[in-house]
């Protein structure tokens, strides 16, 4: 073979060579952002169950990182509670979505944000104007809140102590129109959805008073590894910059303006 051949011959290998391990590198990132376990909560319209589906509008979001991932890994429909325990103790936990405090930016590894509400205190129709007027006694009241959710911790920290909890949204509703309180903390983008679920509307309730602001994001368990956040981390941002993601949130939450920056934040002493 001659030198000009042999010169040939090698640039072929090496640009072989290149395309194998740049697929195999592909490879690996997919079948790390496959390993993680992916649950969500009953919190309608972000994510509720639907049949053996999860719908919603942080699904539509993680399905569509998913797609341009290459990834298919399922979506599980618990009970906050149970999923914030595997986010918190398990490897490799993608729980969705999670509110973000002071607190669990030491806990997990937040990525979004994916919507923004607000915090804020609920009672029946007709009661606002009422318990609005109490001032700061209105905090010796009863309040109503999802159980480990962070509406409950808000209302804490914001001078309740008294404060009723219950697995679902759903039966929390159910309890302040059956009078078993007069205060419900919850996120504004949820209510209507959730009074819909118990055959109400949201005109049967009154917003009291806003007690906080409220960005959600997907959390990732600290032992997920680095190249698995890193590949979702460019696929919201992919999502956001084509414009999917501002789409997605329109069809969910049309009179809500779409976060659009994205926020990656790593407990202290993550690597």
């Amino acid at each position: 073979m001659s030198l000009p051949q042999r010169l040939r011959h090698a640039c072929a290998l090496l640009v072989f060579s290149c395309g194998v391990c740049l697929l195999c590198t592909q490879t690996q990132a997919q079948t790390q952002a496959q390993e993680l376990q992916i649950f969500t909560e009953d919190w309608p319209p972000i994510s509720f169950g639907s049949g053996s589906k999860a719908e919603g509008m942080a699904v539509d979001v993680v399905h569509a990182m998913q797609a341009h991932m290459g990834s298919n890994q399922p979506i599980q429909v618990v009970p906050w509670a149970r999923g914030y325990k595997a986010l918190l103790e398990e490897p490799n936990t993608l729980l969705f979505t999670v509110g973000r405090s002071e607190e669990r930016e030491k806990l997990m590894v937040l990525l979004g944000p994916i919507a923004i509400s607000t915090t804020s205190l609920y009672t029946r129709k007709g009661n606002a104007a009422r318990l609005y007027s109490m001032g700061d006694e209105i905090q010796k009241l009863k309040v109503g809140a999802y159980r480990s959710s962070i509406f409950a911790d808000t209302a804490r920290k914001k001078g309740f102590q008294n404060i009723e909890q219950a697995p679902t949204p759903q039966i929390i509703a159910n309890m302040l129109l059956a009078k078993r309180f007069d205060l419900w903390v919850e996120g504004s983008l949820v209510v209507s959805s959730v009074l819909k679920d118990i055959g109400h509307t949201a005109d049967d309730v009154e917003k009291v008073k806003v007690l906080d602001s409220l960005e959600l994001y997907l959390a990732f368990s600290t032992s997920t590894s680095a190249a698995t956040i890193k590949a979702w981390e460019d696929a919201l941002r992919w999502l956001k910059k084509e414009g999917h993601f501002a789409r997605i949130h329109q069809k969910w939450l049309p009179n809500e303006s779409p976060p659009m920056a994205v926020i990656r934040l790593d407990p202290p002493g993550k690597p």
